[in-house]
């Protein structure tokens, strides 16, 4: 019997009140056929309704797509997702309490995927300890309507860890590029792995159905086996589906850059003009030493890559996404989590088994909102959800952690003259807080485990040191009172050896990165062997 259907077909197979996954991290991977079936069969009909959904990562355009079209009332009864940001009506959906939702690590679903597969009884794992996901602050619930624990605190050899409970899931949604009557499924075009091998493997053995997205239907015998990244015994449903629904990424419909088939010349990087997102960067890559390992997050963040290549320093970077590309450039924020000329492309799950365990040597993430205890806070804004993705995984997991942002938001402006900084206008939303709304990042467990933390603002570097938010370093042309601490809500520890922020990142050229690098590095080297010494 032919395993190819059609979308409505597929969608009318699904019943109430079952649980569906679906893989997805912006449109890649992600069934949008289905999506849309979905949602016109529940619009039509009221069917199916009080859907539980599942799905790791960001899955959407931002806009209408993606799990977008689920985002109804009476469609979906619970949400389990590591971020809404870019599904806007599942998002609000949420917001105004119309659906129970609980918002966990990206990493620790994709793991979940895989532990429900093997019929374990979930994830054990420090991640997401003292974060707005323990039991003893949230729980993850992201709705005054969710009140079910689903993450619960145990003790294991003496220790405290998280455990995340499995369940069953009925449904999986996956995508790949071509799969041929036996429903053997490759993903050539994709530009991420993803988890589809999971999910498949998750529901399959859940007893559920597994409907899977592709551009073309090949003649059995005629794929290598090893492009084959699902066997068609775990894929029941095959739709084929219209290049309009078939986007590579939230921008891109297709680029073989992505997907690994060419490698770009990259020689010509966007250099980035003298302003707070230059200088911010520069002072977050000055954190670098060679040979790192590095994460970058959305926003300012990714800009670090781009002053490393300025400054002649790539090569010395391994850059990675949490979607599973390793080496290369990651590309930017509508395209987010696929990479130019990456090495190694590896599956989802697999990289954040790499991160939790300390893979990271440095990440870079953005900084919405953090307080006197180093707290940070970047998943929720009043009653604006938007979920921390894969920011638990690793910032708690990173060897050194740099947070940056600007100093205050909305309408900030500022100018560089002579080579200081001259703050034009004050944004009118303070960012150093008394107490962030809501733990994304714990400073309390940073502290606990050792862990280096830096702040970088375009006019201010603050460390976690003893648990206590320390100002380290102000910008030339800086008033402290006027322009740091009254600025701030809470007043921070003032380093007895306060210094000024390297002047020369305050200039059109700075040329200063590629040494303050090797000069890290040998101080690195020079510690490892006194540690080694020791033992």
């Amino acid at each position: 019997m032919s395993k190819i259907i059609s979308a409505s077909e597929a969608a009318a197979l699904i019943p109430d009140g079952v649980t569906i996954a679906a893989s997805g991290f912006g449109l890649s991977c992600w069934a949008e056929e289905m999506g849309i079936a979905i949602e016109e069969r529940f619009l039509e009909s009221g069917h199916p309704r009080n859907l539980t959904v599942v799905h790791a990562s960001a899955v959407g355009d931002r806009r209408t797509k993606g799990m977008s079209h689920l985002g109804h009332e009476g469609l979906i009864k619970r949400w389990i997702g590591g971020i809404a940001l870019a599904s806007p009506a599942m998002a609000k959906l949420i917001e105004d309490n119309k659906c129970e939702a609980y918002n966990l690590p990206q990493g620790v679903i994709t793991q979940l995927f895989r532990e429900i597969a093997a019929k374990r009884p979930g994830v054990i794992t420090k991640i997401g300890m003292e974060t707005f996901v323990d039991p003893r602050v949230e729980g993850g619930k992201m709705s005054a309507c969710t009140t079910e624990e689903i993450v619960k605190l145990i003790e294991l050899e003496g220790e405290e860890w998280l455990f995340y409970k499995s369940f069953p899931i009925q449904v999986a949604l996956i995508r790949g590029t071509i799969a041929d009557e036996n429903g053997n499924l490759t993903l050539e075009k994709e530009g991420l792995h993803m988890e589809v091998l999971q999910i498949a493997q998750a529901v399959r053995n859940s007893g559920g159905i597994v409907i899977a997205q592709v551009e073309t239907v090949a003649k059995n015998g005629t794929l290598h086996p090893k492009d084959v990244r699902v066997p068609g015994i775990l894929i029941d449903h095959l739709i084929i589906s219209e290049p309009k629904n078939h986007f590579q990424t939230e921008n891109t419909q297709y680029s073989p850059a992505f997907a690994g088939h060419v490698k770009v010349p990259m020689d010509a990087m966007e250099v980035i003009p003298l302003d707070e997102r230059k200088i911010i960067s520069r002072r977050s890559a000055a954190e670098l030493v060679p040979n790192t390992v590095l994460n970058l997050g959305v926003g300012i963040p990714v800009c670090v890559a781009t002053v490393a290549a300025e400054e002649g320093v790539s090569d010395q970077l391994i850059l990675t996404t949490e979607a599973g590309s390793v080496g290369g450039v990651p590309a930017g924020i509508k395209d987010f989590g696929h990479a130019y000329n990456s090495e190694a492309i590896v599956d989802h799950v697999s990289q954040f088994d790499f991160y939790d365990g300390g893979g990271i040597d440095l990440s870079v993430l953005g900084l919405a909102q953090t307080d006197e205890s180093g707290n940070v806070n970047v998943s929720k804004f009043g009653t604006r959800v938007t979920g921390c993705g894969g920011f638990i995984n690793i910032s708690q997991s990173a060897k050194k952690l740099v947070f940056a942002g600007t100093f205050t938001a909305g309408g900030l402006q500022i100018a560089v003259e002579d080579g200081k900084l001259r703050i034009v206008q004050e944004g009118k939303t303070k960012k150093f807080l008394k107490e962030v709304q809501q733990i994304t990042f714990s400073g309390s467990y940073a502290t606990k485990v050792k862990q280096r933390v830096v702040y970088v603002t375009e006019r201010a570097v603050f460390q976690l040191q003893d648990g206590k938010m320390t100002l380290t370093e102000i910008a030339p042309g800086i008033d402290l009172q006027t322009q740091i601490l009254d600025q701030m809500d809470f007043m921070p520890v003032i380093s007895p050896e306060l210094k000024e922020m390297d002047a020369g990142m305050f200039c059109e050229h700075w040329g200063k990165l590629h040494d303050v690098i090797t000069i890290k590095g040998s101080e690195q080297a020079k510690h490892e062997d006194v540690a080694l010494t020791t033992v």
